[in-house]
């Protein structure tokens, strides 16, 4: 039986090679491999000595030879394919042991591999008769067989196939998510004239002055995407469907370094909602105020900035405690024993996730909270592309971030906003861009106090928010993460007590908008176009 031998990664590759070489196996190896198995005395032929044909090219040429791929393909079945290697005298292979350079973390063309994936296809293909393994965690499994049945069986040699097709597909991906990466930045060079400003650099002026680029030039003209699972869950967004995370390959995630220290197995919606609160909750705090969120059903039911975490919990809390039952809350700090007092003497919480806890505060809620899923994480990674299926057809947009800053904002209004309406208005701007729309948010000296989330009439979601307030919307801020189409909407807020609104503006009616929160004596801010709606 012959094996031949080339990893990258060379993880374990010594005792694979030395249990092969012990069962009677023949090694083939080339390059940094072989070089490994002669510093271990492990006895193996080189690739060029059996080949006849020394590596060329600086490398680039080895095993991309008929002796190489004529004793992997040969289909040990056919007549014709036996006296085909039989006449040019080229012996078998019965397992091929290779993995791919690491394009993803460090891209160039020298990395894009040749030989290598020629090799695990080809392996991979030929699977009725040649076993393939690509990854060092299965060296363990298939020297057991090897060793307990003498050969693999065709169940395995199926399933090292598959995984062999899936590392050369996640491979090529990150190849053609290099290429794109580097079109889509020369298309952008190209669209933005050399004498911009860092102000124009993101944006086109039609109209509006924050109209984004033409999506061509961001999105490619095909997508290519391997998944691996990382995680799986309880299940699905309910009982009977199935669920998991998946991960990009080659890419990491905030939720791989989460630590959960109590409660439940994580379901599909533990996943969904403690990423929407972990990320609002990074996007709320400052330097000056720390800050907390409670999310349920995707959406903030309480929000809150202060100077120290136990008094933005309770504000956070108080924002609307019904709802916050069965929540996930969000603590964007450390929990201590002052902070845990609170939370276990406030609703059940379905998850609580912080950036650590005390020793102490752990204890009592895991003693408080048996139920309450306890995680730990680091700071989320940037949002990349998002995609959404509709069947056989998907829809991908680039993330939602906050591209026009406070500075950038218009008062459109007679009354000015005051410094402290000011800051109410840029947490109700970021608290109703994380609400699914048609969304109202109502802010007051920095707590939520009201949020009206997905309705399909912008006066509903202003009733709601305003009915949830009740008289803290008495001086407070409010914010639409759409233009107000009639003034309708504006009035509910202005009836309510509301002193200042922000909303993106672009409506035709935006001149009587603005005439109406004149004669409310409001003041209204515009973001220059730019909305955000969620679906």
């Amino acid at each position: 039986m012959r094996a031949l031998v080339s990893v990258y990664d060379k993880t374990g590759v010594e005792d694979l090679a030395r249990g092969l070489s012990e069962l009677g196996w023949e090694l083939v190896s080339s390059g940094g491999t072989s070089e490994v198995l002669a510093n271990a005395g492990i006895a193996h032929i080189e690739v060029a000595d059996l080949t006849g044909a020394p590596e060329m090219l600086g490398g680039r040429v080895k095993t991309l030879h008929p002796t190489i791929h004529g004793g992997i393909l040969a289909d040990r079945s056919k007549p014709e394919h036996m006296a085909d290697v039989e006449r040019r005298g080229i012996g078998l292979i019965d397992l091929v042991v290779c993995n791919l350079y690491p394009f993803s973390s460090d891209p160039s063309i020298e990395l894009i591999d040749v030989g290598g994936p020629t090799m695990v296809r080809a392996a991979a293909k030929n699977h009725a008769h040649v076993g393939i393994v690509v990854d060092p965690a299965a060296y363990g499994a298939v020297l057991d067989e090897l060793r307990s049945a003498g050969s693999l069986s065709d169940r395995t040699r199926r399933q090292l196939a598959r995984a062999a097709f899936a590392h050369s597909a996640a491979y090529d991906a990150a190849i053609v998510a290099w290429f794109d990466e580097a079109a889509g930045a020369a298309e952008m060079a190209e669209a933005i004239p050399a004498d911009a400003d860092a102000a124009d650099a993101d944006t086109e002026v039609a109209g509006s002055a924050l109209l984004p680029l033409s999506t061509h030039l961001t999105l490619p003209p095909s997508i290519h995407l391997t998944l691996e699972r990382a995680a799986s869950m309880r299940y699905g967004e309910n009982p009977h469907q199935h669920g998991a995370r998946y991960r990009i390959h080659g890419q990491t995630s905030w939720w791989d370094e989460v630590v959960q220290h109590g409660g439940k197995e994580l379901s599909y919606l533990n996943v969904f909602d403690a990423d929407a609160a972990w990320r609002l909750v990074h996007e709320l705090s400052s330097d000056d105020d720390v800050a907390v969120a409670i999310i349920k059903h995707a959406n903030p039911c309480g929000a809150a900035v202060a100077n120290d975490l136990p008094t933005a919990y309770q504000r956070a809390l108080d924002s609307d405690p019904i709802s916050a039952f069965g929540g996930v809350v969000a603590i964007g700090g450390r929990v201590t024993t002052e902070l845990s007092e609170r939370i276990a003497a406030g609703p059940q919480a379905d998850l609580i996730i912080a950036s650590s806890y005390d020793e102490d505060a752990l204890a009592q809620l895991s003693s408080k909270r048996k139920a309450t899923r306890l995680l730990s994480a680091p700071a989320p990674e940037p949002l990349g592309r998002q995609f959404r299926s509709l069947g056989a057809s998907f829809l991908v947009q680039d993330a939602d971030r906050f591209v026009a800053q406070p500075s950038d904002w218009q008062v459109t209004t007679t009354r000015q906003p005051t410094e402290s309406q000011w800051r109410d208005l840029a947490l109700a701007w970021k608290v109703c861009a994380r609400t699914t729309s048609n969304a109202i948010a109502i802010v007051n000296d920095g707590q939520a106090v009201g949020v009206g989330a997905g309705q399909q009439s912008r006066v509903v979601a202003a009733e709601l928010a305003v009915s949830k307030a009740e008289s803290r919307a008495q001086g407070g801020a409010a914010a639409s993460d759409a233009f107000f189409p009639f003034p309708d909407g504006l009035l509910v807020l202005a009836n309510a007590g509301v002193a200042a609104v922000i909303q993106p503006g672009g409506s035709i009616r935006d001149g009587e908008v603005t005439a109406a929160a004149d004669e409310a004596g409001i003041a209204m801010v515009t973001t220059g176009g730019e909305r955000h709606f969620r679906h």
